[in-house]
């Protein structure tokens, strides 16, 4: 769990605490009234512990404080939000995840993603993106919506071109050499990063195999100074916390920084590309 998401357990266990203070009743007495656990009340108070909605009903009842619960519902649910299973999140497919990355990428002024292993989803052929959406439908187990997905994934790129929105993408040289799909795949996707980077609004940075290690890293999207995501592999997490967003953007610059732009970045996709089709 992210210290982000433990904050935030505190700061609503620290509401609920207030609540319960202000009803006059004990710890103890909470728990007995409630039917739970003399220890859940406390873990509940400290953040070791995240209540359910149905927790928040009966703490609210027994304080007396009915007008809370929709604010305290909220707040718990915006808590859910920062760490989501991609199982759930994927419950119907691929399509919807997709559809909800278009709402928030639309929010989104500056764009700063960071990938070690794959080309970026924006920046995806259909190809491509077939590739990595039918894997991430066998290894989830989920249904197989793989062509409403990759046309919500197609969708997404049209942001490249509209609004005033800015991209700055730092890929690790890995990600040109891993293998999705098969080799004409990859020539399709290596051959639209070469287009890619002479588009006006979009920076994008080759980080090399040899680089100089600086920072710990791996994969996270930030959107703008607000949200930072993380894909783990069973869940997506979502940072919020500014001084936790402050050390990816401080990780992002060193990134950069490390990474080569412009024609050097250039010679190391066309060079793999010429390694897979060298005719």
């Amino acid at each position: 769990m992210s210290s982000s998401i433990h904050q935030a357990r505190e700061a609503l266990g620290s509401r609920l605490r207030d609540l319960r203070k202000d009803a006059g009743l004990t710890g103890m007495q909470l728990a007995l009234l409630a039917g739970w656990h003399s220890s859940k009340v406390s873990k509940i108070e400290y953040g070791k512990q995240a209540p359910s909605e149905d927790d928040i009903r009966v703490w609210a009842r027994h304080c007396e404080a009915p007008d809370q619960v929709p604010d305290l519902l909220a707040t718990v649910r915006n808590i859910e939000a920062m760490y989501v299973e991609w199982r759930r999140m994927l419950n119907t497919g691929t399509r919807r995840r997709q559809e909800a990355s278009i709402a928030l990428e639309a929010e989104t002024k500056l764009f700063r993603w960071y990938e070690p292993v794959l080309v970026p989803g924006i920046l995806h052929t259909a190809e491509y993106a077939a590739a990595v959406l039918s894997r991430v439908i066998d290894f989830y187990g989920i249904p197989d919506d793989l062509e409403a997905g990759v046309a919500a994934r197609m969708e997404r790129q049209q942001i490249l071109y509209r609004g005033d929105h800015r991209f700055h993408f730092i890929l690790a040289e890995q990600a040109l050499h891993t293998i999705v799909g098969d080799t004409n795949v990859m020539i399709g996707q290596l051959d639209r990063l070469i287009t890619i980077l002479s588009m006006p609004r979009v920076s994008l940075g080759i980080l090399p195999a040899r680089h100089t290690y600086q920072v710990p890293t791996n994969q996270f999207i930030l959107f703008d100074e607000r949200l930072v995501h993380v894909e783990a592999i069973s869940a997506e997490i979502a940072v919020t916390q500014p001084r936790e967003i402050a050390l990816y953007a401080k990780a992002f610059r060193d990134l950069s920084q490390a990474a080569v732009h412009g024609r050097t970045a250039r010679d190391l996709i066309a060079g793999e590309l010429a390694t897979l089709n060298p005719t």
